[in-house]
């Protein structure tokens, strides 16, 4: 049977986000206790994300924005994404996805398919994603959004369906959230299947 324990837990960074620190043993698949370990975890909290989708266009909206994360890995560090945001407490992930929509992008979601959940990096962080697709109407959408006094700064962009998928397959979509909804949108697309 499965099972893990923690020893010790503490706080080893607390800011815009915080890290924990923890000392903990698990049982391996041999059988047993292995040894103790310790590990520090990227406390991120749970987040939902949306990929906004007009079915009388075939177009799906995308934001640009810098993020910090990619400043070493790609230049510029400016990414093509879905729409999201971080749950507060007691929010639901389709209330999130439904205010990000008009914050981020100018964008009325008019219903929400689940596309799944999922943990983006779980051999270092928490964060725990849930991700839709919202059907809206795309006609007129673009320019500048986001909250000034959260720094945010977004390009919106609307794309075919075929041009987004393309944009993926290149590799000019570098964003994992952004991938896995694309990827699932071309798999509805290649079944035939109706999106809404």
């Amino acid at each position: 049977m499965k099972k893990h324990r923690i020893l010790d837990k503490r706080i080893v960074y607390d800011g815009y986000f915080s890290m924990e620190k923890y000392r903990l043993e698990h049982t391996l698949f041999e059988g047993g206790w292995g040894t103790p370990i310790e590990r520090e975890v990227f406390e991120r909290g749970s987040a939902a994300a949306v990929l906004p989708y007009d079915p009388s266009t075939d177009r799906v909206l995308l934001i640009e924005q810098f993020r910090i994360g990619a400043i070493k890995s790609y230049q510029p560090p400016w990414m093509l994404e879905v729409i999201a945001g971080v749950l507060e407490p007691g929010e639901q992930a389709a209330d999130l996805v439904r205010r990000e929509a008009a914050e981020e992008a100018g964008c009325e979601l008019q219903a929400l398919r689940p596309i799944g959940e999922f943990l983006v990096s779980p051999g270092s962080a928490t964060e725990h994603i849930e991700l839709f697709c919202g059907r809206a109407d795309l006609t007129g959408a673009g320019g500048v959004h986001g909250l000034v006094e959260e720094g945010e700064n977004i390009l919106v962009h609307t794309f075919s369906a075929a041009e987004a998928v393309a944009l993926c397959e290149r590799g000019e979509i570098r964003n994992a959230i952004a991938i896995i909804a694309l990827q699932w949108l071309a798999i509805q697309r290649l079944r035939g299947e109706t999106i809404f």
